[in-house]
């Protein structure tokens, strides 16, 4: 899918270049290893995408066929926020309403503008290639059109050093998720769900495989090591999905401290309503295999960025935002407080004006102003103000409602993870074979890989409820694992699920 290159050119860069302008803001962010590992697949010109694909081939050549794909999926962000600000963009998308006929031209022009869209308004206003090509606007040629497929590569190949760059500042802090994005907690075990909610569904054999939870936590330690320099100190457990059984391993690691969402604080606690004297502050987890600190993020304020305040002029969504954090700083007066805002750093800017850029800078210059309040990294606040308050046990569950059910439970979610589990007791069995393993042994390694992907989150995620895509993605890597072992691929993986 081509969301990895597109998001890469929209936003993983320009969301660290902003903060050069504001000295005083630290941020931690997160990157998945392997979202990073397909940004360097891109920059290393290993891989295309189907959408990339039918980028660089030349608009007169496309086929019948190619030309209804692009028609039907080159128009595939924001239309209020991002086709409409661009009339050739937009004409071609009433055009395409209109059921009017596209000709090679317009083909090429569509080609073009889905890719500039994709790419942030700072680099279009900043690169003068690409603003020249936004200020043409319409009737590009084929060598226009490669010019912009050239400048997204650049784009993605700045990411990994601008970040650790940051990083050595000490602008940032950069933490990692288990290396494919696995829900950790059901890996450990799928009865993990009836911790959560005891209606869940489960599948009719249990997946229970504590050593991959460990493999996906410590490959992305060393992929981390290996980009960043040093191991990272905190962790972001996939879909902030948390339980007790997972927390030997990620203390094992070496990881410092974990974040996740303030449902599963009052859940762990049993507390019967907010309590922000706990939300606001770091907690400690002693376990017999050592400390680990969590962090709890404020649910209110962190949805307000990623899901309400695109709908608002920056000024006010601003003015709001500052407002809560004066309250807060007002009802903790004279006390050290950590008020910790995390959601998704990539998804909500396509919804905002100029893709956040109006917002995110006046809110971080609102925030260097204030003399109420101070951005952190979580490390660097860790190291003047230690967790004192204990959990004594950590509830199972994730961000949404505080369970699994994004990923568990209903019928082709729990089928996905029968198929799933099928094929890793199968892997297990190869691993106890002395004989069936020597025969592998060259591909040994590709075929651990191919089953940590398919452990991933997304693919049950959208099992039941989106794009068809997702199945046949996950159908296809599975089947790929069976191919590599040398049997016949299962039935029920030759059928959508």
């Amino acid at each position: 899918m081509p969301w990895v290159r597109l998001h890469g050119t929209k936003d993983y860069l320009d969301m660290v270049q902003v903060l050069e302008k504001f000295p005083k803001i630290r941020q931690t962010v997160n990157l998945v290893p392997s979202l990073l590992e397909q940004i360097e697949d891109y920059t290393s010109r290993n891989v295309k995408d189907k959408f990339l694909d039918l980028s660089y081939k030349p608009a007169a050549e496309l086929t019948h066929e190619e030309r209804n794909f692009i028609r039907d999926n080159f128009f595939s962000i924001n239309r209020e926020r991002v086709v409409a600000m661009d009339p050739r963009y937009y004409q071609l998308l009433l055009k395409k309403e209109a059921g009017m006929a596209y000709d090679d031209q317009d083909y090429l022009d569509l080609q073009v503008w889905f890719n500039l869209a994709w790419i942030d308004p700072s680099f279009k206003k900043n690169k003068p290639e690409l603003k020249k090509i936004v200020a043409k606007a319409r009737f590009f040629t084929e060598e226009e059109k490669h010019v912009v497929l050239e400048k997204q590569i650049e784009i993605l190949e700045d990411i990994v050093p601008y970040y650790r760059e940051m990083m050595q500042t000490g602008q940032i802090e950069i933490t990692a998720n288990p290396y494919y994005h696995p829900i950790l907690p059901l890996l450990f075990s799928t009865k993990t769900a009836k911790e959560a909610n005891v209606k869940t569904v489960l599948p009719r054999e249990n997946f229970a495989y504590p050593q991959d939870a460990q493999e996906q936590i410590n490959s992305a330690i060393n992929f981390y090591q290996s980009r960043f320099g040093k191991a990272p100190k905190g962790m972001w457990p996939s879909e902030e999905a948390i339980s007790e059984h997972i927390l030997p391993m990620i203390i094992k690691s070496g990881i410092k401290w974990i974040i996740s969402d303030e449902g599963m604080l009052h859940k762990s606690l049993k507390l019967k309503k907010r309590d922000s004297v706990l939300l606001y502050q770091p907690h400690l987890l002693k376990r017999k295999d050592g400390d680990l600190t969590i962090v709890f993020r404020d649910r209110n304020l962190s949805d307000l960025i990623g899901f309400i305040y695109h709908r608002w002029e920056a000024k006010p969504a601003v003015d709001d935002f500052m407002y809560h954090l004066k309250n807060i700083a007002t009802a903790f007066k004279g006390k050290d407080i950590l008020v910790t805002i995390a959601m998704d750093g990539e998804n909500a800017w396509e919804y905002y004006t100029n893709d956040g850029h109006d917002f995110l800078e006046l809110l971080y210059q609102e925030l260097s102003d204030a003399d109420f309040v101070k951005t952190t990294t979580v490390s660097e606040y860790l190291e003047k103000f230690p967790a004192k308050h204990e959990i004594k046990r950590l509830a199972a569950g994730s961000w949404i409602y505080s369970e699994f059910g994004k990923w568990i439970g209903n019928h082709q979610k729990v089928r996905a993870w029968e198929c799933l589990v099928k094929a890793r007791d199968e892997l297990h069995e190869i691993m106890n074979d002395e004989e069936r393993l020597a025969s592998l042994s060259t591909r040994i390694e590709l075929i651990w890989k191919q089953m940590y992907i398919c452990e991933g989150s997304d693919w049950f995620w959208w099992y039941g409820e989106g794009p068809a895509e997702f199945d046949q993605l996950f159908r296809t890597h599975l089947s790929n694992f069976y191919t590599l072992i040398g049997k016949e691929i299962p039935e029920c993986l030759k059928h959508p699920l």
